[in-house]
Parts: C-alpha cells; sequence; structure tokens
C-alpha cells in the first residue's frame, strides 16, 4: 500500500528548503534584485539548476533540469522589513554555502529566525514611530508645537496600524482612514494652537506614505526585473491614492465650516534639525527591527547620506541633491557590508527613508486637491526626476563598490 506523502528524498528536502527560504526572505522584505540573486547564489552552491521569478505577491521557482524539473508556485504577501529576521537569515545561509552545517541545520536556524520574537516591544516601536514622525516635521520646517502635534499622531497612527495587521482584516480600508482621521484632527486642532495642519499631517502620515516602496519598485524596474518592479510600483501610487483620497475629503469638509489659521510661532532653530537628523535614524533603524548592534553603522551612513545630499541640493538643485545623497548611502552600505560581511541593505533602508521622494508625491496630489493642478504637475514632474535620481545613485554605487553579499 503506497504512502500519499511524498517521500522524503534528498532532492525533495533541498527543493522543500530552498522554497521555504525564497518565502521567508519574500515575507520579511526583501526585494526582488536582491532576493532572486541571494536564492541564485544558494541553489548553485547546493549544485541544484534553478529559476527564481519574484513579485510582490508571488514565487515562481523552477529547480532542477531536464526530466527533473519542477516548477513550483507560492502566493506569499510581502510584509514588513524586518532586519533583525533578514540578518539572522543571512548567516545561517552564508554558513550554508561555506558548508559548516547542513540544509537541514540550516532550515532549523531560518525557522527559529523567523519564529523568534520580535526584536522590540510594543511601547518601543510606537515611541519609535512618533519619534521619526517628530524627526520629520523638525526637516520639513516645523515649528515646536508641529513637532510635538506629529510625533503623538505618529504614536497613534503606528497603534492603529499594529492593530490593523493583528487583526487580518480585509486589506485596503486603512490607508484612507488614516488620512481622513490625521487631516481633520490636524486642521481642528489648528483653530487653538498655531500649528501648520498641512505640515502635522504630513510629518504624521510618513511612515505609511509608500516613499521607500516607490524607490525599490524603481529599483527593480532599473535593474531589469519588470514584473516585481512593475507590480511593486502598481501597489505603491494606488497605496499613495488612497491616502491622499482620506486627506482630500477631510480638507473638503473642514473647508465648510473652519477658517484657515496661519501659526504664529517661529520655526525651530537650526540646531534643532540636527538633533533630528541624528534621532531619526534610530527611530527608523526601531521601526525597521535592526538590532541595536547596528545602530552606529545606520547612524553613519544616514547623516553621511543626509549631509551629502543637503549640500548638493543648495548647491545644484533637489535633483542632484537626491543622487548624491543616494550615492552616499549606497557607497556607505556596501563599504558596511564588505566590511562586516553583512547585507547592505541593513544601513541602506533606514538611509533612504531620509531621502524618499514619497512625500513629493503626496504634495503633488494635495496640490491637485486644492485645484492649484500647475504645481501638482510639477511636483509630479519632480517626484519622478526625483526617484530615479535616487535609483541612479544607488546602482552606480554598486558598480564603484560591490557588496559581498546578495542580500
Amino acid at each position: 500500500m503506497s504512502s500519499s506523502h511524498p517521500e522524503a528524498t534528498p532532492q525533495h528536502e533541498t527543493h522543500s528548503f530552498l522554497l521555504r527560504t525564497a518565502e521567508l526572505l519574500h515575507r520579511y522584505g526583501t526585494p526582488s534584485y536582491r532576493l532572486e540573486g541571494v536564492m541564485g547564489k544558494v541553489a548553485q552552491s547546493l549544485n541544484v539548476p534553478s529559476v527564481f521569478l519574484y513579485t510582490p505577491t508571488a514565487l515562481v521557482v523552477s529547480l532542477g533540469s531536464g526530466a527533473q524539473e519542477r516548477t513550483y508556485l507560492r502566493r506569499v504577501d510581502s510584509g514588513d522589513i524586518d532586519i533583525s529576521k533578514v540578518l539572522a537569515f543571512d548567516a545561517a545561509l552564508e554558513d550554508l554555502e561555506s558548508g559548516q552545517i547542513s540544509i537541514g541545520e540550516a532550515a532549523t536556524r531560518l525557522e527559529s529566525a523567523a519564529n523568534a520574537a520580535a526584536t522590540f516591544n510594543l511601547p518601543v516601536s510606537l515611541l519609535a514611530a512618533a519619534t521619526a514622525c517628530a524627526g520629520v516635521a523638525v526637516i520639513f520646517g516645523g515649528n515646536i508645537i508641529d513637532t510635538i502635534v506629529a510625533g503623538l499622531f505618529g504614536w497613534v497612527i503606528a497603534w492603529v496600524t499594529t492593530l490593523y495587521h493583528r487583526s487580518f482584516a480585509q486589506r485596503g480600508w486603512l490607508e484612507p482612514v488614516l488620512g481622513f482621521t490625521a487631516a481633520i484632527a490636524a486642521v481642528v486642532l489648528g483653530q487653538w494652537l498655531p500649528v501648520n495642519d498641512r505640515l502635522i499631517t504630513l510629518a504624521a502620515l510618513i511612515l505609511p506614505i509608500p516613499g521607500l516602496t516607490l524607490t525599490i519598485a524603481l529599483t527593480e524596474l532599473a535593474s531589469g526585473h519588470l514584473s516585481s518592479g512593475s507590480a511593486r510600483l502598481a501597489g505603491a501610487t494606488v497605496t499613495l491614492f488612497t491616502l491622499v483620497l482620506g486627506v482630500a475629503i477631510a480638507w473638503r469638509l473642514s473647508s465648510i465650516w473652519v477658517q484657515p489659521v496661519q501659526p504664529t510661532l517661529d520655526v525651530l532653530p537650526g540646531w534643532c534639525l540636527w538633533i533630528a537628523v541624528t534621532l531619526t535614524p534610530i527611530a527608523f533603524a526601531v521601526v525597521f527591527k535592526a538590532p541595536m548592534s547596528q545602530w552606529p553603522a545606520i547612524m553613519l551612513v544616514v547623516v553621511s547620506g543626509f549631509v551629502a545630499g543637503r549640500q548638493a541640493d543648495t548647491l545644484a538643485g533637489t535633483e542632484v541633491g537626491a543622487f548624491v545623497g543616494a550615492l552616499v548611502v549606497g557607497c556607505g552600505s556596501n563599504v558596511y557590508a564588505r566590511l562586516l560581511n553583512r547585507p547592505a541593505m541593513v544601513p541602506q533602508t533606514p538611509g533612504l527613508m531620509i531621502l524618499v521622494p514619497g512625500s513629493i508625491g503626496y504634495k503633488s496630489l494635495t496640490a491637485m486637491v486644492e485645484s492649484d493642478t500647475i504645481r501638482g504637475v510639477e511636483l509630479a514632474f519632480s517626484m519622478s526626476i526625483v526617484g530615479v535620481a535616487l535609483v541612479g545613485g544607488l546602482l552606480l554605487a554598486n558598480q564603484i563598490i560591490s557588496p559581498k553579499r546578495s542580500l
């Protein structure tokens, strides 16, 4: 009598391991150009001919050759970036490639890393989100009350987003609700406090705004990963539109009964900007779950990229500033990867958050909502150019200093 379960042959074990590894890398935010590269190297080290095709919601994997070739399709939703898990996955795969551990041991380590407790508890994560939003408010030129309110709003948005992800609710409704709530609360608060409600709304929504996703999508398209890049770009665009939809409804409703009030407080002194630039990278590191041991490298890369980009922006314009900032972040991340033999995406992901063009896209759509079409089109064009400049800086950085690891 034959068993209904597949025989646990070495080939079956190897294929299962490769599929599971790709799923885990997919789930914790690895871009297609990194995932396909690292999985190709792992499969090669195991002497398995392979082809990996990744999109944000699916994996198509072909393993073997000739009559032994097998093709697998997996439906996997890409989740939030978790740097600590990616670091653990990378270490296990490195040991496997060097022959220090077996496939079974590598699989056990991968599952242990995937099931490990969160790097930071909920209060610390919420505090980091609030700090990131407050820091962005300072960078955008807000006053002291703008900064405090943006931080409080960011804390609430992060808490609601956490509850949403834990509830397994249907996707698609959260973004317009967040946009509407943040915008209407900022407008109402502006009737009693000297705040810039537009700036507060933008700073509070900086984490839901898909600026990083837009940049990753453009990088995938530029590096020839058309399926993944197109899908990711479409998803980011829809997310941005739904966020702005909520903001637009709030502004239209509030315009009926609220008179705009101009803030009367002076902007913060210049030294506050550098405090924000110092603290914001740490906040983003916590948001992306980077362990504390990686914070010094993240701070160095992010601050260097921001300073270089700001100087280039002052001298030659926004697009050149974005290119130079991305080039410095990319080179710094690759130097980190070569020196420590760890994934370049560890410092690169927080570094890009300071540079990404999502806020420009938000301003473009909100300008059109307010019937300022010319300014909206100009900002949309600027967002496109800045996004391409960021991608160009990252790609050039990879040519100047190539990282050791595919991740």
